[in-house]
């Protein structure tokens, strides 16, 4: 039976939705560590009350485990105690499921629970393995990694030095690790180019989930760089915000940028939506076990006040990133534009066990309002833009008829337009949309949306 109600049940202790990485483990290097393999997944964490049909055990093939695991204590050239034997195998049993489930070492199951406070140490990308490469996935706004030109594709093949092909997330995610304000050098190669190294100096990151600003009279932009838990609070006080920097006035379009939001908490993304929405789904999940089958639903208020919308979304735009773009599109209340999200929509469900570990396992799928499962494909914008780099020609625009001498006057008042008064427009204060294309033709669209709609 799928459950109604807005927020999670009492038994759910923590729902966070966390960013893709193609290989991620529930390392967290970067929002908790350097570089931050993110958990890769919608994680549920709840009591270990799933209560599954019991099944005759498989004894045919504990006793070959039995035997394998008695000949490699006797055979293996080197002693290996029955703990390390025993712990590979559960990871090698989590890891042939699917690339998000996994098992939790303490270090790894408390850095898990602390991933979602927004303040950590690391050089601030999330990391997955593609083809045994690691792989940007996205890196995070106003980080060491961001400001070094880092960007979502780059391949990292050696880590200080060390060739990263053939490791695992865990291996990659503790070579990368290390202490606040120590060096680590990245090679790194992008579309396939030559490889290049990068330099950077691990820092105590504080990310800021969001941010806002005008980009012109009546146009505002709101920017989401993760869920946290705080976010959708944020984004109702940055709404209030625009409209006061806006002279109090209603707004006339809003851009949303969810580019390269590798995702986070999913209580957080519902509430961002439901800022947009005033009925109707937002998203609903459903797996085999009664806890993982859930329902997200609108209330009526409407921090936006029905603003047009025009929300960015990329690559490494995933998870509840992913959940928010889906229900705006699927309730016709955004238009997307960019290029295809990233397509992790697959439910982790965290179940702590003794000894402070825990068993990150798909549990559920996600879907969009109108039944979408993201999973494998992602959301397509609704208008393709690619990134594109905006550049403008030097030079004026010639006479105009203002500059001939003796030219009549326009006669409805106000200065002749002529060249010479119009050196210097376009100098002002730089604006986000100068330099991103995709950014500057949401705020065309908008423009257009908004001359549609006057009477």
């Amino acid at each position: 039976m799928l459950h109604s109600r807005r927020f999670v049940q009492p038994s759910i202790r923590n729902l966070a939705l966390r960013a893709p990485a193609m290989l991620a483990l529930a390392l967290v290097l970067g929002v908790q560590g350097s570089a931050w393999a993110q958990p890769s997944a919608l994680e549920l964490t709840q009591d270990p009350s799933v209560a599954p049909g019991k099944a005759p055990l498989p004894l045919d093939e504990l006793r070959t485990f039995a035997e394998v695991l008695d000949r490699i204590k006797a055979a293996y050239v080197e002693p290996v105690d029955d703990k390390t034997l025993l712990e590979n195998a559960i990871k090698g049993m989590l890891s042939n499921l699917d690339p998000h489930s996994a098992y939790l070492e303490p270090e790894a199951f408390a850095e898990l629970q602390e991933s979602t406070s927004g303040e950590f140490g690391g050089l601030g990308i999330e990391v997955g393995v593609e083809d045994g490469f690691i792989k940007v996935v996205s890196p995070i706004d106003d980080t060491p990694a961001s400001k070094a030109g880092i960007e979502a594709g780059d391949l990292i093949v050696k880590i200080d030095g060390q060739p990263t092909k053939g490791l695992s997330m865990l291996e990659a995610v503790s070579k990368m690790r290390g202490k606040p304000g120590s060096s680590i050098t990245l090679s790194l190669v992008r579309d396939g180019g030559t490889p290049f190294e990068v330099k950077l100096e691990r820092a105590v990151i504080k990310v800021r989930s969001v941010k806002s600003q005008l980009l012109e009279d009546g146009y505002g932009y709101l920017r989401i760089t993760q869920f946290q838990i705080n976010t959708g609070d944020e984004v109702g006080k940055a709404l209030a915000r625009l409209k006061k920097d806006n002279g109090n006035k209603e707004l006339g379009g809003l851009v949303l940028d969810l580019r390269n939001n590798p995702g986070g908490v999913l209580q957080a993304a519902v509430e961002v939506a439901d800022h947009f929405l005033t009925e109707g789904l937002i998203v609903y999940t459903k797996g085999r076990i009664p806890n993982s089958e859930l329902r997200f639903s609108a209330d009526p208020a409407d921090a936006s006040a029905g603003v047009p919308l025009v929300v960015l979304i990329n690559g490494g735009s995933a998870s509840a990133s992913e959940i928010v773009a889906g229900a705006l599109q699927d309730q016709k209340r955004a238009v997307l534009m960019g290029t295809d999200s990233f397509g992790k929509g697959s439910v982790q469900t965290v179940l702590p066990l003794n000894n402070d570990r825990a068993l990150k396992l798909t549990t559920a799928l996600y879907y969009t309002p109108n039944g979408r499962s993201i999973q494998a494909q992602g959301i397509e914008p609704d208008i393709e833009v690619a990134r594109a780099k905006v550049t403008r020609e030097q030079g004026g625009e010639g006479f105009r008829e203002a500059d001939l001498a003796g030219h009549l006057g326009n006669g409805n008042g106000g200065p002749d337009r002529s060249s010479a008064n119009r050196k210097g427009e376009g100098e002002a204060t730089p604006r986000p949309q100068d330099d991103d294309y995709q950014l500057s033709q949401a705020l065309n669209l908008l423009k257009g949306l908004n001359l549609t709609r006057r009477k």
